[in-house]
């Protein structure tokens, strides 16, 4: 209270000593603009003076113009204290480090085309929501909250909510993995979990190998990080093996960074074959890889591919990145690491130092929800809905769009390379132009060279929008041929 301070003289009249003491408390800070005074009553009581005392000062101030009065509220301040000081000014451009200078650079949502209503948007790639289970997830929430109360909401484990844990090592055992000396850390979905494997297990002028195109927040962190990235080239089966050897050999990579399914941006699900050559290569270099297990689920046909971490058996160079991000709630940002138990251990570490743990109340619904049978219900419908629209995107890409490769097996998106006379940045501009947006494939790239390619994300969109959208960017196209 701001008349605890306050000590009455006897040479001056009781009221003008709070009339000073407040405005006193205005000029250094104390109170500010809209403040709340204590009621009268309460002055009087701490003071031991007369109500009608505090009232009197009170009502001085108010016709000074120092505060004012809400009636049945009680007393604010109306001024707002005066700053004599030099105001400072801070050059924050030039203080970034390489790490901000990285971010705000690569930040896709400032640099690249803004979305305005009514346009036609092939950008995102997340998933459609009306499609989640919105009862179930209720009926999720409810359960926990009646089970666990308010534990759930106080501070948890850096590792993450045990039974998560173990929901999800009982999955990654269903995917043909060996975990018996694996364990698993809880992030905020892929991002932080690639962002605390790179500020614990690399440093500047590290060298990483990818698939070439890669996913764009992946370039970007890794960058950030101050990590040379060495691109691989890719075919309709996955990354060149030859090519791949061939860049160990010379640069001498700390990791290789793979998507083995529905890599992004070209969908292309790595063949079985594939895998085990890539992996053989990885023994015998003895190299650490980083394995994204990006939207595996989303399978429209046959049968799952086992994840490269299944094939290593014992051996602990794999760690592998899930999330269902992409499929399933995007917006609880849950995803998992999964990697020898030393690891975990250091990991775990470097997570609580960062932001102590991902939230448990996300968690434990999220499990509850997985552990219903609702995900497996849930899939059904979507890969259906998934696989329509995927067919009908393909059938308008062949009416519309000319063009050299079409990849993509399956996930939320297409990837589409051009014939190499058209450059993708002109005929973003165009399309943009009639209201068409979609993602460069320049994005994905390490020179951010022309590469006459396009990623189009579908998930979300209307089919007379893909059939407008699709047409447009065929009109453009073929306008360079004419």
């Amino acid at each position: 209270m701001i008349f605890s301070t306050l000590e009455i003289q006897d040479n001056s009249p009781i009221y003008e000593q709070l009339e000073k003491h407040i405005e006193k408390a205005i000029e250094t800070g104390t109170l500010i603009k809209d403040s709340k005074l204590p009621s009268t009553r309460e002055v009087s009581s701490v003071l031991k003076i007369s109500r009608n005392t505090v009232m009197t000062a009170y009502e001085n101030l108010e016709s000074r113009g120092i505060i004012y009065s809400i009636k049945g509220k009680g007393s604010f301040v109306k001024v707002t204290t005066k700053n004599n000081t030099k105001p400072v000014e801070i050059d924050w451009q030039d203080r970034m480090s390489h790490y901000g200078e990285v971010c705000e650079a690569m930040d896709i949502l400032k640099t690249e085309y803004r979305y305005e209503k009514g346009m036609i948007s092939f950008k995102s790639i997340a998933p459609e929501g009306n499609l989640f289970d919105i009862e179930e997830f209720k009926r999720a929430f409810l359960d926990v909250i009646a089970l666990e109360g308010e534990k759930i909401l106080n501070y948890g484990y850096a590792q993450g909510y045990r039974e998560l844990i173990e929901y999800l090592m009982h999955y990654m055992k269903g995917k043909g993995v060996d975990c018996e000396e694996k364990d698993i850390l809880i992030t905020n979905g892929f991002t932080e979990g690639l962002d605390i494997l790179l500020s614990t297990y690399t440093k500047p002028g590290d060298k990483i190998i990818c698939e070439m195109p890669t996913h764009h927040t992946t370039l970007k962190m890794m960058r950030a990080y101050g990590i040379e990235v060495i691109g691989v080239a890719m075919d309709e089966q996955g990354i060149l093996v030859e090519d791949l050897e061939r860049k160990i050999v010379e640069h001498q990579p700390k990791w290789v960074y793979l998507t083995p399914s529905y890599q992004n941006p070209t969908g292309i699900v790595m063949s079985g074959q594939r895998r085990r050559e890539v992996y053989k290569i990885l023994c015998q270099y003895e190299i650490a890889c980083i394995e994204d297990g990006f939207n595996e689920e989303l399978l429209y046909s046959g049968s799952h591919v086992m994840p490269l971490i299944s094939l290593a058996g014992a051996s602990n160079h794999i760690i592998y990145l899930g999330s269902f991000s992409k499929i399933l709630f995007p917006g609880l940002r849950l995803g998992w690491i999964m990697a020898d138990k030393k690891c975990i251990s250091t990991l775990e570490s470097i997570k609580r130092a960062k932001n102590i743990h991902t939230s448990f109340l996300d968690q434990a619904i999220f499990v509850q929800y997985m552990k219903s049978g609702a995900f497996e219900r849930y899939l059904k419908k979507v890969r259906k809905y998934y696989r329509d629209k995927y067919l009908f995107v393909v059938e308008e890409i062949n009416k519309n769009i000319p063009y050299k490769q079409l990849c993509g097996e399956g996930g939320l998106h297409v990837y589409i390379i051009l014939d190499d006379n058209i450059n993708e940045r002109e005929l973003l501009e165009k399309c943009y132009a009639r209201g068409v947006l979609f993602m460069p494939g320049d994005i994905f790239t390490i020179n951010r060279g022309n590469s006459s390619s396009l990623r189009l994300g579908f998930a979300r969109l209307e089919d007379k929008e893909i059939v407008k959208g699709l047409r447009i960017i065929g009109e453009e196209i073929k306008k360079y041929t004419d």
